[in-house]
């Protein structure tokens, strides 16, 4: 009674509540999620100022109602990018100001096409202003609207305007010219930064790397095996995603510094993941089939094993060659 009667102590616990729920619910959380999700490697650099204006424009438009910013793993986003989004690709985002957080504009349904990786479906920045201005102009089946309003016509150019080429049968008046306005041209800066990071593309990594010497190294069978070189084909097919250091980067890729299932027992998962990819823990990136890809042999897949079980602290016993053949042979 002296709760409900007390207005002091009636409000005073509702603040609390408030206050609790807020870290709980909110706060915490969100530091939580900042900790576990980092940048992918050779990802791109924050938004320009250009850009960050950019996204505001995309924003106020409301561009997020039908463009979606996330490929999904089915089939049909695949024309969208090189791969499913994982939360790695948001974690580069930064506050858009200090009172208010960056928006992912992941979306929620497309009535257009996805946007994840535009800038490099659609890099040329005239393509953009022309789709702008009159959508039909360069998608004729499109349903998009016109954005006319972020243009503005002109009898003649003035110094520093970036004139747009408009086809003629789209211009209402055609002794115009259509003039891009400051606002457009930082939306296409926008569109033209969104590019998905491929972590499956080797190409950064040193053409040296790629060769295969062989040399001893001691297998799970007496007296050893002649094997690759195993540190070498882990840094040309697997260190750029799960790191030099096996530590792989949160929110994206495992890491195989005390993975149980690099020191486990089971190696038929183990080669199953390496030569069929992996996909079964959401907060992961989807793993390709890395050593079918790369046409690995038994003794490939036993070097790479062994240098993954030997390093960062990994201290499980080594394999043969002759185990992981049993293995290749039952799961082709």
């Amino acid at each position: 009674m002296m709760l409900l009667n007390d207005h002091r102590i009636l409000f005073g616990s509702a603040l609390g509540l408030f206050v609790f729920l807020t870290f709980y619910i909110a706060i915490i959380p969100a530091m939580e999620n900042q900790k576990i999700n980092q940048p992918l490697p050779r990802q791109s650099k924050v938004l320009t100022k250009d850009e960050k204006a950019g996204k505001m424009v995309y924003i106020e438009n409301g561009c997020v109602a039908c463009h979606t910013q996330q490929v999904r793993s089915v089939e049909m986003d695949n024309v969208f990018g090189k791969r499913p989004s994982i939360p790695a690709d948001f974690a580069i985002n930064r506050r858009t100001d200090f009172w208010r957080n960056t928006a992912n504009l992941m979306g929620t349904q497309r009535a257009g096409p996805d946007l994840t990786n535009v800038g490099e479906r659609q890099p040329s920045a005239e393509w953009h202003l022309i789709h702008l201005f009159q959508p039909r102009a360069a998608v004729e089946a499109s349903i998009m609207p016109s954005y006319e309003f972020l243009f503005i016509e002109r009898d003649y150019l003035q110094p520093g305007d970036v004139e747009v080429k408009v086809p003629e049968k789209f211009l209402k008046n055609k002794r115009k010219k259509i003039v891009a306005t400051p606002k457009v041209l930082q939306l296409v800066a926008y569109l033209k930064s969104l590019k998905q990071t491929d972590y499956t593309d080797k190409s950064i990594v040193p053409a040296f790397l790629y060769k295969q010497k062989k040399k001893e190294e001691g297998g799970g069978g007496e007296g050893g095996e002649n094997l690759p070189d195993g540190g070498e084909l882990f840094t040309a097919n697997c260190a750029s995603c799960h790191q030099a250091n096996g530590e792989g980067v949160p929110g994206a890729f495992p890491p195989l510094k005390g993975s149980p299932v690099v020191g486990g027992g089971d190696l038929e998962l183990y080669v199953t993941i390496i030569m069929k990819g992996y996909d079964p823990r959401p907060e992961f990136a989807t793993m390709p089939p890395v050593g079918t890809n790369a046409n690995f042999t038994p003794e490939d897949v036993t070097a790479i094993i062994n240098h993954e079980r030997t390093s960062w602290g990994n201290n499980a016993q080594k394999v043969s060659v002759k185990e992981i053949k049993v293995i290749m042979d039952k799961i082709k």
